[in-house]
């Protein structure tokens, strides 16, 4: 047999249904307030139930697995979750990075347990042990087993004075143990292994089968000691039922005299309280029962405490609510429809939840605050703690998901006030800003960029900079100019940085299936395992938000020395259309003044692991080009013919023309203002290759790595991206109108305005050599220059000693247990083989291309050419030591990873070189997000601890960063 919690996350899995009484006298498929079955309590329970909504709690954080989620615990720091599948996830409860997997059971995970310092963790199973972690390394200290077969084990409880575990069990007993006293040590026995009944030899000592998984060791349920419980230290019979929670309380019970009290609940529908006695190594005597006095014994399910009142959730959706000093019931409560499965009580509140997948709050009054929907399935488990002293209530259900819930209405919070430039404020105030429609790009939505440039001038306003709208030509949106001040008293010598970002966003696609936000709203921002997902979360609302964030904290902290100038416009997606001539206008006025250094922090690293500083971004021009012929659309059959100057035709000849073998460019002096690559360069990609190679060797051969990315950061290019044509969509059809569009990506020394000319002149001139009677038209729709910057210079080293500061030791190692891909393995290689058994380069089913593909920014994102898993694209570091590769000619493990990458980019920010050239001031490149953030593509996003390190990077670059 199996838990209640297990049964119930098991009921929405294929296979394994979930039967019982309450079940069919109740369908769980709804949520109502009303029993459905009049006459079955016995007790008229209170009418304290309604719609009567207040404040709703507002989903912080989801964490997605790939099991129902069992158990709860929580520290000051982590969130501990047991699942169906024999595993404890760690979560850090500050950025909700998943920090570890630990397998450590063969059953599911049906109790845990945190040490009163935090320092241990209890977890108990249906293998019928119990296992003690240390919390600083996740390693197994213990591992608890009775000399009796247990069956599950529900709950377990630990107390720090005596020292002492406490476990309620399916065989309906109450055990203990000190890790520390005299017992039964050594290796596990087989009643670990084997069920008495079940695993026992049949007629002629022949044994049922068993799955080959039946035997295997979880993966980190190694080390520590093994210690059988004691016979004597057993209370058989504690309930007459199965024992399914327990809980120390330390106070409030008078015949306590002040020591430790356990609290039972069981299956017979009784809570009982035990006291502890020390002489006796522990050993548990009854104290009294609390009974309703009902007829049928509703299993009691889960027990909370606050301060001397019980609360004790039964089958069937009721609460009992006790006063434990005159052991008394005060409150029976019709919470719910169905089983409540956990309760939770914290900040003045008691937090109900059921297999409905509802939760509900009620006040001290027994008052119904609000209801919510937390999970599309069961609450197999719950838990509430305070955050840097903001209250947080954790739901764990059947559809393999934690939500981590904010429920700042409680009564009673901690006297210290909520910082207003805290992790939680931040993430509110990004997701606020990305609910803004910021599309610069739609008519449709030029309102909504307005007020997403309105609520953004209010962030700035709020923490005290001096703000102002700068127009743009009608109908671009408008730049927004806000200044932090520093100290005053340094106002000639303050040095002053220019930050540079926008507010607005690409067109996004709604609907399901799109986005994993609820509802696939791109604009309505989530956190999702670790990540905020929305449209605009890492491109650039994400790091516009984390630098307004560290300007405020230095202004709270009165450590602002310098002055904080921002400039976010509204029009970067669309090529910065006004923002030029925005600037230099206020400019013109004095608004903006000299500047010492220009910030921006618009893009990501090479991977997701290593911080990355850019010093380079490749140029643009856009282009058209349209060949026109005068006569109309025409007939192929009717009107085709070699004599006939076709304009489709002209184009693609001319097209032909751009380019030679390799995609070399073939306009005249193109490559001639290129600099050549120096040493100190080279040492760079040298650098960022062994980087990327040692964590990804199936990234292949560094050199190769090398000249891919050099090919695509510091090499020109002509790209041509898409062919228009007039009249209908019809095979026969002679256009009369052809049009194609092409960029060229330049690099440094390469001047926009030139290049363009030559573009331009070349074209006409090879137009002429085809001597054709259509006409041919040029159009240069956008272009912005190239810049490079000195990665030498202050501002670099700043940046690069506040990112080694914010992120510490990189871990380099390789964590792929892919194997190199060498080829990629197709049913076509599979034809071919089977075809051309003999063909070289196909053989083991393998097909290889005849020219290798360049290594592209998608692959460096996911670390190798195989897509990771939904949900799970970081890596995790094992708990177990991994291959990893050495120091050449030693044994020894190369040394952690500080400095972060410098590199280029291929794209184009056109606003950068722009400033450095009007403020006569050098400029630097910070990107905030990872590769995998998929800007301007479906669930974009941004890692929270990302945003988080963002902050406070650049906190310190506007605190240190030194004048000229």
């Amino acid at each position: 047999m199996t838990s209640s919690r297990a049964n119930a996350a098991a009921a929405t899995s294929p296979g394994l249904p979930f039967r019982s009484q309450r079940n069919t006298l109740h369908p769980p498929s709804s949520e109502t307030d009303e029993p459905s079955t009049p006459g079955l309590l016995t007790r008229q329970p209170s009418n304290d139930f309604g719609d009567r909504q207040t404040a709703l709690p507002t989903l912080s954080h989801r964490l997605r697995h790939t099991s129902s989620i069992l158990a709860i615990a929580l520290s000051d720091s982590e969130i501990y979750a047991g699942t169906q599948a024999g595993e404890i996830l760690v979560y850090s409860l500050n950025t909700y990075e998943r920090k570890a997997v630990i397998e450590g059971h063969r059953g599911s995970v049906l109790g845990l347990c945190l040490a009163q310092d935090d320092e241990l963790l209890f977890s108990s199973a249906g293998d019928r042990i119990v296992n003690v972690w240390s919390t600083r390394d996740w390693k197994r200290k213990c591992c608890l087993f009775s000399s009796y077969d247990l069956g599950d084990i529900f709950c377990v409880a630990y107390s720090a004075a005596l020292r002492t575990v406490y476990l309620g069990a399916q065989n309906t007993s109450i055990q203990w143990c000190a890790p520390t006293q005299t017992g039964t040590r050594g290796a596990v026995r087989s009643s670990l292994r084997d069920d008495p009944f079940f695993d026992s030899a049949g007629p002629g000592g022949v044994r049922t089968p068993r799955p080959a998984e039946a035997d295997v060791t979880p993966r980190h349920a190694r080390g520590g000691e093994v210690l059988e419980i004691g016979k004597e230290n057993i209370r058989h019979f504690a309930h007459y039922g199965y024992v399914y929670c327990m809980q120390l309380l330390r106070d409030g019970v008078p015949e306590s005299a002040g020591n430790e009290v356990l609290i039972t609940g069981g299956g017979d529908g009784l809570v009982k309280l035990w006291k502890l006695d020390a002489q006796r190594e522990g050993a548990v005597e009854e104290l009294f029962s609390l009974d309703d006095g009902r007829e049928e014994g509703h299993s009691i399910h889960s027990i909370a405490v606050d301060a001397t009142f019980l609360y004790s959730s039964r089958s069937g959706g009721e609460i009992d609510v006790w006063d434990l000093e005159t052991r008394q019931l005060i409150r029976n409560l019709k919470a719910h429809r169905d089983d409540v499965l956990t309760l939770t009580v914290g900040g003045g509140f008691m937090f109900s939840a059921a297999v409905t997948g509802y939760v509900r709050k009620f006040d001290r009054q027994y008052t119904l605050k609000s209801r919510l929907k937390a999970h599309d399935g069961r609450v197999l488990a719950s838990a509430f703690t305070y955050q840097s002293h903001r209250p947080i209530y954790v739901t764990g259900g059947s559809d393999k998901t934690l939500a981590v819930w904010d429920v700042t209405d409680c009564i009673h919070t901690p006297s210290v006030a909520e910082s207003q430039t805290s992790n939680e404020k931040l993430f509110e105030a990004l997701r606020r800003f990305v609910s803004y429609r910021t599309v610069s790009s739609s008519p449709a939505h030029a309102l909504d960029c307005r007020r997403g440039a309105s609520y953004l001038r209010s962030v700035f306003k709020n923490f005290g900079a001096a703000t102002e709208m700068l127009p743009t030509p009608d109908p671009f949106n408008p730049v927004i100019l806000a200044r932090f001040r520093g100290n005053p008293a340094t106002r000639e010598k303050r040095k002053k940085i220019l930050f540079y970002g926008h507010y607005d966003v690409v067109a996004a696609e709604e609907g399901e299936g799109k986005w994993l936000n609820s509802g696939g709203d791109p604009f309505s921002m989530e956190g999702i395992d670790g990540y905020c997902y929305g449209r605009g979360t890492s491109d650039n609302k994400g790091p516009v938000m984390a630098a307004i964030f560290a300007c405020a904290e230095l202004i709270q902290e009165q450590a602002l020395g310098s002055d904080i100038i921002f400039l976010i416009e509204g029009e970067e997606e669309c090529g910065s259309r006004g923002f030029e001539k925005a600037v230099q206008a206020a400019n013109a006025k004095g608004l903006i003044g000299e500047v010492d250094w220009v910030l921006v922090a618009n893009s990501y690293w090479l991977d997701d692991r290593i911080p990355c500083l850019t010093y380079g971004l490749r140029g643009v021009i856009q282009a058209s080009v349209q060949v026109e012929s005068r006569h109309p659309d025409l007939h192929s059959g009717v009107d085709g013919s070699k004599q006939l100057d076709e304009s489709l035709k002209d184009l693609v000849m001319l097209l032909s023309t751009l380019t030679g073998p390799g995609g070399e460019v073939m306009i005249p002096g193109f490559y001639d203002p290129i600099p050549s690559l120096t040493e100190a360069e080279r040492e760079l990609y040298r650098d960022i290759v062994s980087a990327l190679v040692q964590r990804s060797p199936e990234l292949g051969d560094p050199e190769s790595l090398a000249t891919s990315l050099m090919r695509r950061w510091r090499e020109a290019s002509l790209t041509l991206h898409k062919f228009q044509t007039s009249g209908p969509d019809n095979a026969t059809i002679i256009p009369r109108l052809a049009k194609a569009s092409l960029s060229l990506r330049l690099v440094p020394n390469q001047e926009a305005d030139a290049v363009a000319k030559s573009l331009t002149s070349f074209l006409h001139a090879q137009f002429a050599k085809l001597d054709s009677s259509n006409r041919l038209t040029v159009t240069i729709n956008h272009q912005a220059e190239p810049w490079l910057g000195d990665w030498t210079n202050e501002i670099f080293r700043t940046l690069e000693e506040a990112v080694m500061d914010a992120w510490g030791p990189i871990d380099q190692t390789s964590r792929s247990r892919r194997p190199p891909v060498e080829g990629v393995k197709t049913a076509k290689a599979e034809h071919l083989k089977e075809a051309n058994s003999d063909t070289d380069g196909e053989a083991n089913g393998y097909f290889h291309p005849t020219k290798p593909t360049p290594t592209t920014s998608s692959v460096l994102a996911n670390g190798s050419l195989a897509s990771p898993a939904p949900g799970l694209e970081t890596p995790l570091p094992p708990l177990e030591p991994s291959r990893k590769p050495t120091v050449p000619n030693t044994d020894l493990p190369p040394p952690p990873r500080s400095k972060p990458l410098y590199i280029r980019e291929g794209g184009s920010i056109p606003a950068i070189r722009f400033l450095e050239k009007a403020f006569a001031a050098p400029a630097a490149h910070f990107p905030v997000g990872q590769a995998s953030d998929s800007a301007h593509l479906d669930n974009e996003r941004l890692r929270l601890v990302n945003l988080y390190h963002g902050r406070d990077i650049l906190k310190r670059v506007f605190a240190e960063l030194p004048g000229k």
